[in-house]
């Protein structure tokens, strides 16, 4: 089983995510741009870390190298993209 879990996504499908790891007793780090402010799978998850903001904000969460960065720092030893 993992150990903590950091969710590449956002919106309904991190939250789903994120219940689902908490009723199988996971961990879970998500990930948020600034210009969303405080959002709804920020405050469900167990941590939250924000994500380098690019120029077109959407792609952010499409940066693998960032993702897997902030991965290692929290310590997560899982990736769930969202979709997929």
């Amino acid at each position: 089983m993992f150990k903590k879990i950091l969710i590449a996504n956002r919106g309904e499908i991190a939250c789903r995510i994120i219940k689902t790891c908490q009723r199988l007793g996971i961990p879970t780090v998500s990930v948020y741009l600034p210009v969303e402010g405080n959002p709804l799978h920020a405050r469900m998850a167990d941590e939250s870390l924000l994500l380098p903001q690019k120029e077109i904000p959407a792609t952010s969460y499409l940066d693998a190298p960032a993702i897997i960065e902030l991965a290692r720092r929290c310590g997560a030893d899982a990736i769930h993209p969202g979709y997929g």
